[in-house]
């Protein structure tokens, strides 16, 4: 004969077995006030006895908390689970929330692929907050999530006029240290691979190139500016454009990935590096450290990155409506082989 399967413990029954009402027992559950700590002892050993589980939705009307935070990234799987940048991210969100007893919830979320249903999954009912990564500047996302009244932080600065609500790198002061650096060892045709002109990190490092550059009394020529899509195979095939150009002795590339595929080119191209031709990446990434010669870079640390996001919007969700302030990271340069 079969042994029917244990009930799960109710909360009338850890009532019944730490001797108070109902009420005492959900708040201290809840984490309610007004509760003795006799009380809250006898609950709690209750609980142990029992082995009681909080049903999580009738807990979530109670608090109205869900506990969750949704990461929401607007790039294809295959930029996520390939570029350590977003990795970096998600590790320090995972282990901010962790350590603040929170779920992370992913959501990969590719604009031309969005559909109705995240709008409408990105509500109070479900999560806490929102944190939205790798955003386009004409996504709107961000003012749909708002108008649900969800605490919401971007991870990229969305324009100088913006100061709350977002964490960002100092791209501007990083690529300006890069080129600055290529400057100073007297390379006078320093090119850019910069990153899409419609992300933050694409024109604000291409912003930071262009300052340097002007500050050294050298116009920023066209010839000398490329773009790539933050991938390697893209920084590849732009330093052969750049190449095919004119004269180059010099390149600040806006991620190491693109850079990695810079130093590709050059090498196929029989040109030496640093001797020939100098450059410098962006990210500080492993790869910088496997490249020939060993990349030097601007380095950022996206777990650092990470953790801020969940501090400002655990910050948002305990102040309802009121703009956090945002937060900018230094940045510095790392000298290797390269330049």
């Amino acid at each position: 004969m079969t042994r029917p399967l244990r009930s799960r413990p109710t909360l009338e029954e850890v009532a019944a077995r730490a001797g108070v009402g109902r009420g005492t027992a959900s708040r201290v559950i809840n984490g309610g006030e007004k509760v003795s700590e006799r009380a809250r002892l006898a609950v709690q050993q209750a609980i142990d006895e029992l082995g009681y589980v909080p049903n999580a939705a009738a807990r979530a009307l109670v608090t109205r908390r869900t506990d969750a935070i949704a990461l929401v990234i607007a790039e294809s799987e295959e930029r996520v689970f390939g570029e350590p940048f977003f990795a970096g991210v998600i590790r320090g969100i995972g282990s901010a929330l962790a350590e603040a007893d929170r779920q992370l919830i992913l959501v990969l979320a590719q604009a031309s692929r969005r559909r109705g249903a995240l709008d409408e999954y990105l509500t109070r009912q479900h999560v806490d907050g929102v944190l939205l990564l790798s955003l386009h500047d004409d996504d709107e996302l961000p003012a749909r999530i708002r108008a649900h009244g969800v605490p919401l932080v971007v991870g990229g600065r969305a324009g100088a006029e913006v100061d709350h609500d977002f964490v960002d790198v100092d791209n501007v002061q990083g690529a300006r240290l890069a080129v600055e650096h290529l400057l100073g060892l007297g390379r006078r045709h320093v090119a850019t691979i910069a990153g899409p002109s419609d992300m933050v990190a694409g024109h604000s490092r291409y912003e930071g190139y262009a300052d340097a550059i002007a500050a050294a009394g050298v116009p920023v020529e066209e010839r000398l500016v490329a773009r790539g899509d933050f991938g390697q195979a893209s920084g590849e095939e732009a330093m052969r454009a750049l190449l095919a150009g004119g004269a180059v002795d010099a390149v600040f590339c806006a991620n190491d990935l693109m850079a990695a595929g810079a130093l590709r080119a050059l090498g196929e191209a029989g040109l030496k590096v640093p001797e020939d031709v100098a450059v410098v990446g962006f990210e500080d990434a492993p790869i910088a450290q496997s490249t020939t010669p060993p990349l030097t870079t601007v380095h950022q640390s996206p777990e650092q990155m990470g953790r801020e996001m969940v501090a400002v919007v655990l910050a948002a969700t305990r102040e309802p409506g009121t703009p956090q302030p945002g937060r900018m990271l230094p940045t510095h340069l790392v000298v290797r082989g390269s330049a």
